[in-house]
């Protein structure tokens, strides 16, 4: 078995790191930096170049919708750790910048009067000092003037103070300070000037080409014809590597700093580059709480004490009435839950009651079917007894049909017989024979309803034997009445072309079709009868 690539001791000491750095990382302010409504594209630029002065405890990637609002951002903050958030805001006239402190306030507003993007500053240099291992670390607050008589700047000063971790002079990193946020107040415009600048430590007390060879790469020396021009003469160095070093910016290090001849006790000189972005500010006022506290001071409206008296109590009041609707609605709230209740209750037992006379029947009893003397197309009376009911007369024999049906045994087949056609006309008293029998091909007669009897019965089998002679004869009629009515329309059609003929008129005469049997057929489709 292999040795262990960690220790006993070297894992308690890496989990008591990782402790600190949690305990560090929570205890430190944390911010959110964001727009609220339609802002442009620079102003976008300039919110991501704020975060990016705000590292690294702050939110880089935050993204937003159009529907969230504060309290969203509210509501998160506490379980995230945000005691700050910076919101910009875009108005047809100024842009405008909110502090606001987590939870409870204070609010200030500035109006931003100008500003330069990071893109901006740095094209403005010739060699610019900026690179991501200056944002692993946060940077240094430096505040200046900001000691005058006032209470929105002293309000202004502990504001930008809590925004950034403090620092402990006796026990600081000096290697962790790469970056400085620059905040200046001018009295006389009422502004705030704000800067960022990147932050650079140099050895002094020997030449630029040394100090250039000491820190940077290799010089070029094709021009010069002996190293001591190297060390004596300044050669190939830029404006700002000529600037001049003197007592506003010599100190005396307490500790060794990252860079060549940065040695503790030793004197070296702080320079700074800007990198942006810059900001013009100027505070416009200062509330309680989230934005909706009291105005505690106006730049541009001032007030005096009886108008602040009179505010404060509309405040009052609204902030009261807003409490009594709040009652109200959690009032009728629970009215209605108890109103739901009672209901529920109410048709619980109705259908508990509903229940009760159908648990008397037995509803699992087996359907017994049929009885053997019940007939199953047996019709029952409930329809003729709802008509008298509804009424008030008896029924026709016609109206409920079933009700005439004939009751059929169970052992009869259910085989429809053949049925016959016959006519109403009773004229002919002297049937033909029962033997000889046959179709009539003629239009349908419709048949009336007539009460069944027993097949079995003589008295049936005398009325269909009646009724097929009456068939029998009464078509022969027909027939008869039909040959005479087809001469009798001849003659007339031929009066009539004789008649035109005689007055003038032109006229084809009549072809004369000989009689045959397909001419009463004929005759008889196209809807002429002849007298009968």
């Amino acid at each position: 078995m292999g040795r262990p690539t960690k220790t006993k001791n070297q894992k308690k000491e890496r989990a008591a790191a990782q402790h600190r750095s949690q305990e560090e990382y929570s205890s430190v302010p944390h911010s959110f930096v964001f727009h609220r409504g339609h802002v442009g594209k620079n102003l976008q630029q300039l919110i991501l170049d704020v975060r990016r002065v705000m590292e690294p405890y702050t939110a880089t990637n935050l993204k937003m919708r159009k529907k969230n609002n504060l309290k969203d951002f509210v509501a998160v903050a506490g379980p995230l750790g945000v005691t700050h958030f910076l919101i910009f805001t875009k108005t047809p006239a100024t842009i405008n910048l909110k502090l606001f402190r987590l939870p409870g306030g204070p609010t200030l507003t500035f109006r931003v009067i100008q500003y330069s993007l990071i893109k901006d500053v740095v094209s403005s240099l010739k060699r610019h000092r900026m690179h991501e291992q200056q944002f692993t670390h946060h940077p240094l607050l430096v505040l200046n003037n900001f000691g005058l008589q006032g209470m929105h700047i002293k309000v202004m000063a502990t504001m930008f103070q809590n925004m950034f971790p403090s620092i402990n002079v006796h026990r600081v990193n000096l290697n962790a300070i790469k970056r400085c946020v620059l905040i200046s107040y001018e009295p006389d415009s009422q502004t705030l000037e704000f800067r960022h600048y990147s932050l650079k430590v140099v050895p002094v007390g020997m030449s630029k080409g040394l100090k250039k060879f000491l820190q940077e790469k290799f010089p070029n020396m094709s021009r010069l014809q002996d190293i001591s021009e190297l060390l004596v003469k300044d050669v190939a160095l830029s404006e700002s590597e000529a600037e001049q070093d003197g007592s506003h910016n010599i100190t005396e290090l307490p500790q060794a700093y990252a860079g060549r001849g940065n040695m503790k006790s030793e004197q070296s000189a702080v320079r700074l580059t800007e990198i942006g972005p810059r900001m013009r500010l100027q505070l416009v006022k200062v509330e309680e709480g989230l934005g909706q506290g009291n105005v505690l001071y106006h730049h541009f409206i001032h007030k005096s004490e009886e108008e602040i008296q009179e505010a404060l109590v509309r405040k009052e009041k609204k902030l009261q009435l807003k409490v009594e609707r709040r009652h109200k609605q959690d009032a009728d709230v629970d009215r209605k839950k108890e109103q739901r209740e009672a209901h529920r209750k109410k048709s619980l037992e109705g259908i508990k009651k509903k229940k009760k006379p159908a648990e008397g029947s037995d509803s699992d009893a087996e359907d017994p079917g049929l009885q053997e003397d019940q007939i199953a197309d047996e019709p029952s009376d409930d329809d003729t007894e709802y008509y008298r009911q509804e009424v008030g007369e008896e029924p026709d024999e016609d109206l409920f049909p079933q009700s005439t049906k004939r009751k059929r045994g169970l052992g009869q087949s259910i085989k429809p017989r053949k049925r016959y056609k016959h006519s109403h006309s009773t004229g002919d008293q002297n049937p033909p024979p029962v033997g000889k029998i046959s179709k009539v091909k003629h239009r349908k007669i419709p048949r009336p309803r007539q009460g069944r009897q027993p097949r079995d019965s003589p008295g049936l089998r005398g009325q269909q034997q009646d009724t097929r002679q009456q068939g029998r004869s009464s078509s022969a009629k027909r027939k008869q009445a039909q040959r005479s009515g087809q001469c009798h329309a001849k003659q007339q059609h031929g009066s009539r072309l004789q008649g035109a003929r005689k007055q003038g008129r032109p006229g084809l005469p009549r072809k004369q079709v000989p009689k045959r049997k397909g001419a009463f057929r004929k005759q008889r489709r196209s809807g002429k009868k002849g007298p009968v």
